[in-house]
């Protein structure tokens, strides 16, 4: 009572201070009742043996009723994990310092907070943005995905934005600082995470929300039930009107319910581990209960995240290995992202490339070299139509191909058009039916990205999602989340940095695991450790189970509570019944919780 047992009395204190009643409340009042009584007997015995009865004492029983809320807290701290490190992770994406250009024009590297607006910075292969600007000379590609959530690199050349925490992939270039500090996208995205965690208030606990109904219902029960012995008592009224009365506060006692939310929200926890599920803590599975809106990520989500080849057109004279040749040949010597996905591609079919001269990287995405005597050329179709004649029977199948969200790239030989190559960030296997089950479940599922719309509504088709937000950056996904929780219930299923804000915002954050960012990963309420998305309907089925289980448990314990209490009332029933009642009852919601262990 005096150690373990005492938060309980400090806590039920200052919520009577509020005029409110909790879990500590009727422990409180249960565990003391006992105690004091326990006490008065052993001090004055004779009060009862006086009357022809025993001094019974409860101390066990206290001490009993305190151990096993104790237990149950115990499950249900140990089903929680920390969140509290996604913003480090976001703020480790700026460099500590950066290369600046001196008015002389030399070099010299300085700490990122004395960079101001204005100033000219460089960037080197391999090296993150420190601030927002705009490139001045110089050409590259940059990695864009965390802020974009978009795969591909994105090719920056003069007068074209950079953001701070990308990443430069390849050549190297000048840009001039614009926005520096807290003003930088990146900060601003690291601003969002803080205001979403801290705006996302805790869910009150079911039993929480009980016990201020059950309190006092039960003080009043006691206080009745001690007036009516009184009244109908006769010569052992007040003997039978105070051991009646302290039964039915003893009867408060909250083991059955302590226990039964914990376990089986633990058993539901555990559960999702077998799938490769971390779920972080209880919350998450009450929340995730009752989300009617499932929102996805398209990059790294839905899609692979990484371009392939995914069609291959020859033009007439030429086989599709003759194409896959000449392209890989042109290829080999570029830095552009997609001519990754034509040389992986080239591999696996055992293609090796020829040696190839004068490589050239042309203005508005074309390319040439020179094979042997063969002049070879290859690009965008824009570029491509400038330099070649293109049969129109190609140019309609390029056409449909990026209306399918895929990239098209033709290939030429002594400016004869050889044929088409379409790349695009594909789909995953599993999304069209991890799609379908969530449907099924009566869940609505859009898909949010930053990508532009023809290629996000193609990928959204394909996938079978009931709506398509596309061309969003990450203050727009923050607002979307916003409006759709304003018609429900909001789950966000995300991988990149970019998502972290939007994890955070929504009701539940959802992150994909092993491809996902440390920060997603830390900002979210339930990881999926194996990116299997038909593992967001086992979350819901897991939760909904659970939840059904937790009900079963507090309907159960409250029904035979009040039998008991209804025994206690009428002198039928004595404190060890009922906290004996009750440790069967908190059994039984042990029991009913395993049933959880059967769930496929």
């Amino acid at each position: 009572m005096a150690f373990f047992g005492r938060d309980f009395f400090v806590h039920a204190y200052m919520q009577l201070k509020h005029g409110r009643a909790n879990m500590d409340t009727l422990v409180a009042v249960s565990t003391g009742v006992a105690f004091l009584f326990s006490l008065f007997n052993t001090i004055w015995p004779e009060y009862w043996t006086s009357r022809g009865l025993e001094a019974h004492v409860y101390y066990e029983a206290a001490a009993v009723i305190i151990a096993l809320i104790l237990l149950g807290r115990l499950l249900e701290a140990k089903a929680k994990f920390s969140t509290s490190t996604a913003i480090k992770k976001l703020m480790g994406l700026q460099p500590k310092t950066v290369t600046k250009i001196l008015a002389d024009g030399s070099e010299e590297e300085v700490p990122i907070r004395e960079v101001a607006v204005g100033d000219v910075l460089v960037v080197k292969p391999g090296e993150k943005i420190p601030v927002d600007g705009e490139v001045t000379e110089g050409a590259s590609f940059v990695d864009e995905s965390m802020i974009t959530g978009e795969s591909i690199p994105v090719e920056k050349v003069k007068g074209q934005p950079v953001y701070a925490g990308t990443i430069n992939e390849k050549g190297s270039f000048r840009f001039r600082a614009d926005k520096v500090g807290g003003e930088t996208v990146l900060a601003n995205i690291i601003r969002m995470v803080q205001e979403a965690q801290g705006s996302k208030a805790p869910v009150q606990k079911l039993v929480d929300r009980i016990a201020g109904i059950f309190v006092p219902v039960v003080m009043g029960i006691a206080v009745i039930t001690f007036i009516v012995w009184m009244l109908i008592g006769g010569d052992l009224a007040f003997t039978h009107a105070l051991l009646t009365s302290i039964t039915v506060l003893v009867i408060a006692c909250p083991c059955a319910l302590g226990l039964a939310t914990p376990t089986a929200i633990m058993v539901g926890i555990g559960k999702g581990a077998e799938h490769n599920i971390l779920i972080k803590d209880a919350e998450s599975l009450e929340l995730m209960y009752r989300v009617n809106a499932i929102v996805l990520d398209k990059t790294g989500t839905i899609t692979t995240g990484e371009p392939r080849v995914t069609d291959i057109l020859p033009a007439e004279g030429y086989t599709k290995r003759d194409l896959m040749q000449l392209a890989a040949d042109l290829e080999s010597s570029s830095e552009h992202p997609l001519a990754k996905a034509v040389m992986e591609h080239a591999k696996a079919t055992g293609i090796s490339q020829t040696a190839v001269h004068d490589f050239q990287a042309l203005p508005g995405n074309g390319l040439s070299a020179v094979r042997g005597e063969d002049l070879l050329l290859g690009g965008s179709v824009s570029y491509m139509k400038e330099n070649v004649t293109v049969d129109s029977t190609l140019l309609d199948q390029a056409q449909k191909l990026a209306e399918e969200g895929k990239t098209p790239l033709l290939f030429a030989k002594n400016h004869t058009c050889a044929g088409l190559i379409a790349v695009a960030d594909t789909l995953k296997e599993d999304s069209p039916q991890a799609v379908a089950e969530l449907r099924d479940m009566g869940i609505r599922v859009i898909m949010l990205t930053g990508d532009n719309e023809r290629t996000a509504k193609a990928i959204g088709a394909q996938a079978g999602v009931d709506e398509v937000i596309a061309g969003v950056l990450p203050e727009g996904k923050e607002a979307e989340i916003r409006k759709l929780k304003e018609q429900g219930k909001v789950a966000m299923v995300g991988d990149g940095i970019n998502d972290a804000p939007v994890l955070s915002r929504a009701d539940i954050g959802i992150a994909m695991g092993s491809m996902g960012s440390d920060a997603a990963i830390e900002a979210a309420d339930i990881v999926l450790m194996d990116d299997d998305t038909t593992k967001i309907a086992k979350v819901v089925t897991i939760a909904r189970k659970t939840l059904v289980i937790v009900r079963q448990n507090i309907v159960f314990a409250l029904a035979v509570k009040a039998f008991i209490l209804i025994l206690g009332a009428f002198g039928l029933a004595n404190m060890w019944e009922a906290v004996f009642a009750d440790v069967g009852v908190s059994v039984i919601a042990i029991l009913n919780a395993m049933r959880m262990l059967r769930v496929k």
